[in-house]
């Protein structure tokens, strides 16, 4: 048995004890153990004000957009305050720029098509080996019935990083977007946005970027990072399935949608095709009032809920650093352990807390049984982020997954190193 982490090695800051308590799904047990869930990467658990925001909204103000009569005005000042709640949460001014659809990967479909047709041959698109697929096979597609060329930018083996070098290689005057990942949903890596916009823009080229990954861990700004897009899934910062899509205002009132005739041609509807999952919006504002007042209760002269957001991400990012260093440290002293990605202590400013691992005996699939078999959730597989496992090799099993949250603790950490240990 591995020995326990000291208490020095314990994050402080964070009250992850009030933490656990807004999450009913955490008191789970298996074989009579707690559950540990460590698969937030594939979607993460919600605080129970999520939960009754969803049924508030469906027995208190179930109606469609635009009515004349109380539920339907109701449901709309949710959405406007939904609206502006998210912009909040992605650092913008402006709450019509704030899109909400099925998922990221229909909205980034939507806006590729849109995107494609002011591209003509000639034009090239970046994407990255990086990449989540539906940041990839949008932009792929798009180009293709535009005639335009794709160009992929390399990874970094040796511990998953971007190719910076090949991207600044890859970029030129024929480059019309750039569509990158802020953080890897399979090695956690955290890619350096605000220096590729500013690489990117230098050259002309718009720059989108999919966030998914990176809001549930690190505070995003999209005026700070100076990108044109971004798309981010509530489902992975603590709340239903609904996904964003945020763009620069000129953008998105200029380029053409692919929509009804009856849906307005101004902004957020232009975008907002069909009739909405209002429930879930109203659970997304309810997540992102859980992410702010938890900021407020580690910093309470937090002036506003941009601000409390802020001191949220400050919070969390702290504390998962606290809880990464050991879990690295620990699985680096398994000799049956492969860690993909970034692994050195003084690094861990460039990556979150979701570390790919292979087993020198055991596949993928069988390593993430065994762990569930004990009480440990972990994914296996490649995550969609094909592009990623293809580039390492690890085609066709993947990895194995561990993804930690705020809600995970250093017990917890522990606990998975030591049945790691035992096999």
């Amino acid at each position: 048995m591995m020995g326990p982490m000291t208490p020095s090695d314990s994050p402080r800051r964070l009250d992850v004890d009030w933490c656990r308590r807004q999450f009913p799904g955490l008191g789970r047990q298996v074989d009579g153990r707690p559950a540990v869930f460590f698969d937030g990467p594939a979607g993460s658990q919600v605080p129970g004000r999520v939960i009754e925001a969803v049924r508030h909204y469906l027995t208190e103000m179930n109606a469609n957009h635009g009515g004349l009569f109380e539920t339907s005005r109701r449901s709309d000042e949710m959405l406007a305050e939904a609206h502006r709640a998210v912009a909040d949460l992605v650092g913008a001014d402006d709450p019509d720029t704030v899109v909400f659809g099925p998922n990221m990967t229909t909205l980034t479909f939507a806006l590729s098509r849109a995107l494609g047709k002011t591209w003509r041959p000639g034009d090239e698109v970046i994407v990255t080996r990086m990449d989540h697929d539906a940041n990839v096979s949008p932009w792929v597609l798009a180009a293709r019935d535009a005639g335009a060329t794709v160009r992929h930018v390399s990874l970094r083996r040796e511990d998953c990083t971007l190719d910076m070098d090949d991207l600044r290689a890859k970029l030129s005057a024929r480059t019309r977007l750039v569509a990158i990942t802020a953080a890897s949903n399979a090695a956690g890596t955290v890619n350096p946005v605000r220096e590729i916009c500013r690489l990117a823009h230098a050259y002309g080229a718009l720059v989108f970027v999919d966030a998914v990954h990176h809001a549930p861990h690190r505070r995003m700004d999209v005026q700070a990072w100076g990108c044109d897009f971004l798309a981010c899934s509530a489902y992975k910062f603590f709340g239903p399935h609904v996904g964003v899509l945020w763009g620069r205002r000129a953008l998105l009132e200029s380029l053409p949608a692919y929509k009804v005739r009856p849906a307005p041609d101004q902004l957020p509807g232009k975008w907002m095709t069909g009739t909405q999952n209002h429930e879930g919006i109203a659970g997304a504002l309810a997540a992102v009032e859980y992410l702010a007042e938890l900021g407020r209760r580690h910093r309470p002269e937090a002036s506003g809920r941009r601000q409390a957001l802020v001191a949220a991400f400050d919070t969390i990012t702290a504390y998962e650093r606290a809880l990464m260093g050991p879990l690295l440290a620990g699985l680096a002293q398994l000799e049956a352990i492969r860690v993909w990605g970034i692994t050195e202590p003084h690094r861990l400013a460039e990556r979150v807390p979701t570390v790919a691992v292979t087993h020198r005996r055991l596949r993928p699939a069988r390593l993430a049984e065994r762990l569930a078999a004990r009480g440990i959730f972990v994914w296996h597989g490649h995550f969609y982020a094909l592009p990623l496992t293809e580039a390492l090799g690890l085609e066709p099993d993947g990895v194995v997954r561990i993804g930690l949250l705020h809600y995970n603790t250093a017990d917890e950490v522990q606990r998975l190193l030591d049945e790691l240990n035992s096999l």
